[in-house]
């Protein structure tokens, strides 16, 4: 029996909501890549990809066995790690009264999480230098969203991140075991152009968004300040 995994997952949707789909890679206790996965899941959002994911990947790997997930969704992370205990001390509603969504998924990963050692590992998506499996994961999903066909492999036939999708990483990850709190989800990060230079600051998509050329972009593309909102840079200089 093996004593300790080490996975990432991750859920993609190309349109949040749109083709989207799921996916999961995971490594022995050193970090080298075994197995992957990844599962279309048709028209949905992004939050039920990343759910999904965590979701198999759970099915996937021995229970009795101590896992390390690594993750760049801090909605999945705090859904299974922070807000659990009072969704369901409050009949499944939030802080604020409401219903709590993707409440059936959420239920069946708190069951899978029942008894086990689960550690999770938060990383930030698209980074140079980044963690490698969460790159794994989150080209797997893509594709899977991009072709909606299923697709799974082992060390041998791993997904290659894109390096043209990563930006200078600024944040360390932070690890969060499996531990009742209250709480609500949070809002999305937000940057601001650049100064000093005159020329607009670049990220990366946090998630996916439609361009003012009407063009959509996905998760992890280069997204820039055009007018009012977030689009390709290419289009920046169209709206001054």
């Amino acid at each position: 029996m093996v004593d300790r995994f080490i996975a990432a997952c991750d859920g993609a949707a190309k349109g949040n909501p749109g083709p989207a789909a799921w996916a999961y890679v995971i490594a022995d206790s050193t970090g080298v890549p075994v197995r992957w996965q990844a599962g279309p899941l048709g028209h949905s959002t992004n939050n039920i990809g990343e759910l999904t994911a965590l979701e198999q990947l759970l099915l996937a790997t021995d229970p009795a066995a101590a896992l390390e997930v690594r993750l760049d969704s801090t909605y999945t992370r705090d859904a299974a790690t922070k807000w659990l205990t009072a969704w369901k001390r409050n009949g499944w509603k939030t802080a604020a009264g409401k219903p709590v969504a993707n409440r059936e998924l959420i239920q069946r990963i708190d069951a899978l999480l029942t008894g086990r050692d689960v550690t999770f590992v938060y990383v930030p998506a698209h980074q140079v230098g980044g963690d490698p499996l969460n790159a794994i994961a989150d080209k797997a999903a893509s594709d899977a969203a991009r072709t909606q066909q299923p697709a799974q492999g082992t060390n041998a036939d791993l997904p290659t991140p894109d390096p043209s999708r990563t930006t200078p990483s600024r944040r360390t990850p932070r690890t969060t075991s499996t531990s009742g709190g209250s709480g609500d989800s949070g809002g999305t990060a937000k940057a601001s152009p650049g100064s000093g230079s005159g020329k607009a600051r670049t990220i990366a998509a946090r998630f996916p968004g439609t361009c003012p050329c009407s063009q959509p972009y996905a998760k992890g593309d280069p997204i820039t300040r055009v007018g009012q909102t977030w689009g390709h840079p290419q289009c920046a200089g169209a709206t001054s």
